[in-house]
């Protein structure tokens, strides 16, 4: 808050703390009240120096009329005139700017000029309406506090407000992706059952295929006969065998040392030397290991890190071991 608009809140008029301000060379509010004190500023406040508002109820111009002819007339009587006098409230001004801010201010219209003195304010009361004004600017800043307190308590609520809604939106999100995961996992595991029904199917349909073959073998100078109808029965086979060529993706498990285990799909066409990076990236190290399959065991080399999965027969998946370097 200005010095200006302190004073004015004082109860002074805007003209009237301009002028003290402009006289006190700015130096503070203090300064303004002291010089408005010293220049004969009312104790109740009610002082104007330098502004001139002219009277709701009653023309300037008629009191400037009236106090002239008061004057003259007591003037002629002999007596001199030394103050002014509101007749309504008995108030004594010393000057005209004085008499014209109470007319405004109270509305009283009935002034005259009196032989009575008006005394200056002493040092107590002057410190006296210092005190009160300070008090009164002082209230006026707590006001202020409070209402900035409470500016700030509802920027926080909303603030809070705000952070639940976005947590709330995070949940929202994460229990979205948590949904896409299982369901995920829910497809891999019918892929995963659906690879080793075909795994079964080829097993039986070679079965087949070996049994009529060692039938054919066993009798060859036979004449055929419709026994060996199942004979037929390799013609699914060949859909069977080439349905793996149709994989784009590859689950692989890998068996780290210490027991615990890492799950990532590839695509068959990724070279093993993929995984090999995969598992350094989960480890957080850079040692050196081996890859092996348990069963056919078979342990890679480093011209089989070069392969893709698909050639190594690593499709649809496949379990794979982490030894070390022998």
């Amino acid at each position: 808050m200005s010095d200006l608009q302190a004073l004015i809140d004082m109860g002074f008029y805007k003209e009237q703390a301009q002028l003290a301000l402009d006289k006190t060379n700015n130096t503070g509010v203090e300064s303004a009240l002291e010089w408005l004190f010293a220049n004969s500023a009312p104790s109740s406040g009610d002082a104007a120096l330098g502004a001139v508002v002219p009277t709701p109820n009653q023309p300037t111009e008629s009191i400037e009329k009236k106090s002239e002819a008061e004057a003259s007339a007591e003037t002629e009587a002999g007596a001199e005139a030394k103050s002014l006098k509101c007749e309504d409230c008995n108030r004594l001004f010393k000057t005209q700017m004085e008499v014209e801010f109470h007319a405004v201010k109270s509305g009283h219209s009935n002034f005259s000029e009196s032989t009575e003195e008006k005394k200056p304010l002493t040092e107590d009361e002057k410190k006296e309406q210092l005190a009160r004004l300070e008090e009164k600017l002082r209230q006026k800043r707590l006001e202020r506090e409070e209402r900035e307190k409470q500016e700030a308590l509802e920027k926080e609520k909303n603030r809070i407000r705000s952070g639940k809604d976005l947590l709330s939106a995070q949940q929202k999100v994460e229990e979205m992706e948590m949904k896409k995961l299982v369901e995920q996992r829910k497809r891999e595991k019918q892929e995963d059952k659906l690879a080793r029904e075909r795994v079964r199917a080829q097993i039986e349909a070679d079965k087949l295929a070996r049994k009529a073959n060692l039938q054919g073998k066993q009798a060859p100078d036979a004449v055929p006969t419709p026994a060996p109808a199942p004979a037929p029965a390799p013609a699914p086979t060949t859909s069977t065998v080439s349905a793996p060529k149709n994989y784009i993706h590859t689950r692989i498990q890998v068996r780290l040392q210490d027991g615990s285990t890492l799950v990532e799909t590839f695509d068959v066409k990724e070279q093993l030397a993929a995984v090999r990076l995969f598992i350094q990236m989960k480890q957080g190290a850079q040692e050196t290991f081996d890859l092996m399959t348990s069963f056919p065991r078979k342990v890679f080399t480093a011209d089989d890190y070069e392969e893709t999965l698909q050639s190594l027969g690593l499709v649809p998946s496949a379990v794979l071991i982490v030894t070390k370097v022998k």
